[in-house]
């Protein structure tokens, strides 16, 4: 194959002598030009789609090209046929099994058998993404599955694709979530909202935060400065503490029962059963229960992996285990990662003349 996407430097040849112009393959195709009219060549400079356009798009997507006589637009599949009438003032690639197609100023569907799945009605429409395609009628929003059902009233000042089978509306300035059969299983009452990630979505409302869980149902009071997605159970949290702006943290289960208190600076999420902690400065880990695991002491701390934890104090670094116990004193120059069983250190020790080590000292 040439540099150039042709199967070889005779068939390259003699397609540049041939026609007036010729694009960049893409998946196996390139539009050629001869006589002001356009077509398509596959590697081997066979013409698979005539050469008999007016305009066509550069690339075929997703095995269709669209095409373009005396100003309308239809498709093309890659062996020549064309799959619609050349009918349409424009018309997109297709997407997910679907392609927007505009007639006088409206909008539709078709899908890969050029019927048209969704009417031409629409003043605006949007990709289908997980099942559903965003459209507008009267500067009104909603969604159409596959079949061209409309699955909610046409009545929304703004949508958002579908994510984990909720999708976001907009109404009067306030937010919730439909499902996928189109019910407003968050009501519309928040000033914000986002996604269900595992299993709960965050909402506001008066600048405070909380949680839903998928049946509408608020899990906490909207109580919050900041939350964070939940992840593996838990979700962090934060409260202003003062006029400066400053927030602590704290955790809040499945339940939406803080398991610690909101008194730390900074928070991450669980990971193998334990949260890092920061409080003045100083570092430590809470379990699940929200027990700290040791005194609140380290320089700096780093997630479990196999069962223990780095530890950092005075530019020194050892080993923690799940019981809060230093296995591996703190007195390392250096510490990787426990691995197999085994972890790499490396100690500085200092000799005299003699060769003989001086006593080791902690500091």
């Amino acid at each position: 194959m040439t540099e150039f996407g042709f199967a070889n430097e005779m068939v390259e040849k003699m397609c540049r002598e041939k026609y007036d112009w010729i694009d960049i393959f893409s998946g196996g195709f390139a539009g050629v030009m001869l006589n002001g009219k356009v077509g398509f060549i596959d590697t081997y400079g066979n013409e698979v789609i005539e050469i008999k356009y007016d305009n066509a798009g550069t690339t075929f997507a997703n095995g269709f090209a669209r095409v373009c006589i005396n100003n309308k637009w239809g498709f093309v599949d890659t062996t020549g046929k064309e799959i619609t009438e050349i009918k349409y003032d424009d018309a997109w690639n297709f997407v997910n099994g679907f392609a927007i197609v505009r007639i006088n100023y409206k909008m539709g569907f078709i899908d890969t058998d050029g019927n048209e799945v969704i009417e031409i009605k629409y003043d605006e429409v949007y990709d289908f993404e997980n099942g559903f395609a965003r459209v507008c009628l009267n500067d009104k929003w909603g969604f159409v599955d596959t079949t061209g059902k409309e699955i909610t009233e046409i009545k929304y000042d703004n949508v958002w694709n579908f994510e984990n089978g909720f999708a976001m509306v907009y109404l009067n300035k306030k937010w919730g979530l439909v499902d996928i059969n189109g019910n407003e299983v968050i009501e519309i009452t928040y000033d914000d909202v986002w996604d269900f990630v595992n299993g709960f979505a965050r909402v506001c409302l008066n600048n405070k935060w909380g949680f839903v869980d998928t049946n509408g149902k608020e899990i906490t009071e909207i109580k919050y400065d900041t939350v964070s997605d939940f992840f593996n159970g838990f979700a962090r949290v934060s409260i202003e503490c003062n006029e400066y702006g400053f927030n602590k943290w704290g955790f809040i289960n499945t339940n939406g029962k803080e398991i610690t208190k909101i008194k730390y600076d900074k928070v991450w999420d669980f990971v193998n059963g334990f949260a890092r902690v920061e409080l003045n400065d100083k570092w430590s880990f809470v379990d699940t229960t929200g027990k700290e695991l040791t005194d609140i002491k380290y320089d700096y701390v780093w997630d479990f992996v196999n069962g223990f934890a780095k530890v950092k104090l005075s530019d020194k670094y050892g080993f923690i285990n799940t019981k809060g116990k230093e296995i591996i004193p703190v007195i390392f120059e250096k510490a990787d990662d426990f691995e197999h069983e085994y972890a790499t250190l490396t100690l500085k020790i200092t000799v005299d003349e003699t060769g003989k080590i001086k006593p080791f000292s902690k500091k």
